[in-house]
């Protein structure tokens, strides 16, 4: 047993080595070269792993970390003063390009049910993916990096309501007042438990001295709520979420932040990893038209009410393009969503292998656009916005 768990490893980590170093250096991305490793040595690739979905169960707990930081990050005064944009334009970008995709779906003869689980997930960006690129590109403090994030982080928020949604949409219409009610309890209980326990439990872990009982302790609070809100029949990433929320202004948070990154970054590649090995590849070459089709109506749906919404709101023309660029791909969240809604009955496992491979071929999309635009840029929107800056300067 020992032995075929090093020799898993071994696999694991070897692919990781090998491929996010060069999709790194091709600009793909780390989360891009995690999903071509697992391409690479899943059931489709050299087929050296086979037990996948063990492994992604396994791994999912990486994303229940990310929900935790992501929580962590949210402190109240920050989020108030960008509530406009957050609100504003990734509430619309969420419930627009969620009600849009939804219809699509629903027009093509699907149930209001999967149409609306498919609607959310797709209507997701990969965080991942867009924050290295606004990274990159140093477009931090630029309207269009602003922008975007502030979408992203909307996003990741509403991860969690989707996430707590999928036993009501599988379950029907029947129990789902008592669902909801065991919902509000538990989230009321942890929030209220977690006032008044959580700083004295940190305070005493870091009296007796132990540095690794700090990440112990850390360890324990994600898990002890995730497995919580698992038996109120929620998600593990909203228990996650919720603690990390209960810390984001305490004096622990860097403390958190450092004793959980290492174990979130490990799990998280392992995560992708798995979701690449689960990604049928048979599938683009049994259906390779639909399969393309869909990548570019995902896209370029998703990319034009981008730019619509951004320019309701007010946006710069180049901003706005930009912004859209980045985030018109699927996200990794949707292989969370999609995954969950699988075992809750509500995708078939067809249904969910399909679109796997659309969010993945979309993410791998970006950095061409990116390219594209860019040199776009270079002919045509640079000129054109120089003109106006010059006559505002002069006015």
């Amino acid at each position: 047993m020992a032995g075929e768990w090093l020799h898993t490893s071994s696999i694991f980590l070897a692919a990781a080595v090998v491929t996010v170093p060069l999709a790194q250096r091709f600009g793909l991305g780390a989360v891009l070269g995690y999903l071509l490793a697992g391409i690479a040595i899943g059931p489709w690739g050299l087929q050296l792993i086979s037990d996948v979905d063990a492994i992604l169960h396994f791994s999912e707990f990486g994303v229940v970390l990310l929900l935790f930081l992501i929580g962590l990050e949210l402190n109240p005064n920050k989020l108030w003063k960008m509530r406009k944009p957050i609100i504003g334009l990734g509430g619309s970008q969420v419930v627009v390009t969620s009600c849009v995709i939804t219809a699509a779906m629903m027009f093509y003869g699907l149930a209001w049910q999967v149409s609306v689980v498919i609607g959310m997930g797709l209507a997701l960006s990969s965080t991942a993916i867009a924050l290295r690129v606004i990274e990159e590109r140093k477009l931090s403090a630029s309207e269009s990096g602003q922008s975007g994030f502030a979408v992203l982080l909307f996003q990741d928020i509403a991860v969690i309501p989707m996430l707590a949604v999928l036993p009501m949409l599988a379950g029907g219409a029947s129990g789902n007042w008592m669902d909801g009610l065991w919902i509000l309890v538990g989230v009321i209980g942890i929030f209220t438990l977690g006032h008044f326990l959580l700083r004295p439990l940190f305070s005493y872990v870091v009296k007796s001295g132990a540095r690794e009982l700090f990440t112990v302790a850390a360890l324990l609070l994600v898990i002890g709520v995730s497995a919580a809100m698992k038996q109120l029949g929620l998600s593990m990433a909203l228990g996650a979420f919720l603690a990390g929320v209960l810390l984001a202004e305490s004096e622990f948070r860097h403390e958190l932040e450092v004793a959980i990154e290492p174990f979130k970054g490990l799990l998280l590649g392992l995560f992708f990893i798995a979701v690449g090995m689960s990604v049928n590849l048979g599938l683009l070459l049994q259906y390779p038209l639909e399969i393309l089709a869909a990548v570019a109506l995902l896209v370029s749906s998703k990319g034009l009410l981008l730019y619509g919404l951004a320019r309701l709101f007010g946006t710069q023309a180049k901003a706005r393009s930009q912004m859209a660029m980045i985030l018109s791909q699927g996200g990794e969240f949707a292989f969370v969503l999609f995954t969950a809604a699988q075992m809750e009955g509500l995708l078939s496992r067809e249904l969910t292998a399909f679109l796997l491979v659309v969010v993945s071929l979309s993410m791998m999309t970006t950095p061409l656009l990116l390219i594209v635009q860019d040199k776009w840029f270079a002919r045509t929107l640079n000129s054109e916005e120089e003109l106006p800056q010059s006559d505002f300067t002069h006015a």
